[in-house]
């Protein structure tokens, strides 16, 4: 199955404690169903100190389920993705306008 979320896409959380923000997607986790997201489901995390690193306690964006995020569309609002073959190549267009992502 083709991939409606992919990294690099605004999105917009549709549930959860994060509901209504907006972040971009950092990595896709195909086999999970998930996808880390900046910004969202923020979780503390111990750090062990390094050369590079100072450690401690760090804020580290957790994976979110893929159903509960939408695509956001020209006007903000978010979108459902689609697909349609233009000039011989497949794309992706938000449902809502109709504009290709």
């Amino acid at each position: 199955m083709a991939a409606k979320l992919k990294k690099g896409d605004k999105v917009i959380v549709l549930a959860g404690k994060d509901k209504g923000k907006q972040g971009e997607i950092q990595q896709v986790l195909p086999a999970r169903g998930k996808a880390v997201v900046e910004g969202i489901n923020i979780a503390i995390r111990h750090q062990r100190q390094t050369q590079t690193n100072q450690g401690g306690r760090q804020p580290k964006a957790m994976p979110v389920d893929l159903s509960n995020l939408a695509i956001v569309d020209g006007n903000g609002k978010p979108s459902r993705v689609g697909f349609r073959f233009e000039d011989g190549k497949k794309v992706r267009f938000a449902k809502t306008t109709g504009d290709v992502i």
